[in-house]
This record gives structure tokens, C-alpha cells and sequence, in this order.
């Protein structure tokens, strides 16, 4: 599998980003869906509403929410897929509107793809 990349949607795209994907179940404030650079926007990739309201960012309890999240990314073989397939032709870049950017939903999803990568 190519490289999976995680950055936060308010950053600049770059070429090197290759394949740009919104992983956020809500669309981020202040962004322009007519003018971001965006590929994919898989919003039920994200945690489920009470997942994300239950977690709210708090790092305490980030090694929680990581079980829990990948719980339902467990249930999502075919969305997870469309991401696997498109990092064996390139990079693909998950992006999040999170201020956090050590806990947020597209570091553990990265993570998550690479795990099921090594033991696929």
C-alpha cells in the first residue's frame, strides 16, 4: 500500500498529497465546498455522532476512543476499501477540520488502515 497521510483541511493541498480525502462526518466551518481541493468527502468514515460528542477531543480519552472508533471501522469493509485501493496507485491524504492534530479522527483511522495493511 502507498503512503497515507493525515492533514488538517485548512492546510494548503500540495501535489504531493495525491489523493485528497475528507474524513470528517460533518463539513468543516469556513470551507468552501466550491473552492477546496478534495477528491472524496466519506463522512461515514468518521465516528458516529455520539462517539465524537462522547470523546470532544479530550486526550484522557483518546486510547478509548481509538477502540471504540475502530469498533465501527470494523463494520465499514467497504468504505475502508475505497481508501486501500486508491493508496495502491499513489498517496492518499485523510483530511480533518480537528484542532487537535495529535487526536483526531484521521490519525486513528491511519493508524487503523496501516494495522489491517500489516496483518492483510
Amino acid at each position: 500500500m502507498g503512503k497515507i497521510l493525515v492533514k488538517r483541511i485548512y492546510e494548503s493541498s500540495a501535489k504531493s498529497d495525491g489523493c485528497r480525502v475528507l474524513v470528517d462526518r460533518l463539513w468543516p466551518r469556513g470551507i468552501s465546498k466550491k473552492t477546496v481541493k478534495l477528491d472524496l468527502w466519506l463522512p461515514d468514515l468518521g465516528p458516529s455522532t455520539a462517539l465524537r460528542q462522547w470523546f470532544n477531543h479530550d486526550p484522557a480519552r483518546w486510547l478509548e476512543f481509538q477502540q471504540r472508533y475502530y469498533a465501527e471501522l470494523s463494520e465499514k469493509p467497504a468504505l475502508l476499501a475505497t481508501i486501500t485501493e486508491q493508496a495502491k496507485t499513489g498517496p492518499v491524504t485523510l483530511l480533518y477540520s480537528a484542532k487537535d492534530e495529535q487526536h483526531n479522527q484521521a490519525i486513528a483511522l491511519r493508524s487503523f488502515l496501516l494495522k489491517e495493511s500489516a496483518t492483510g
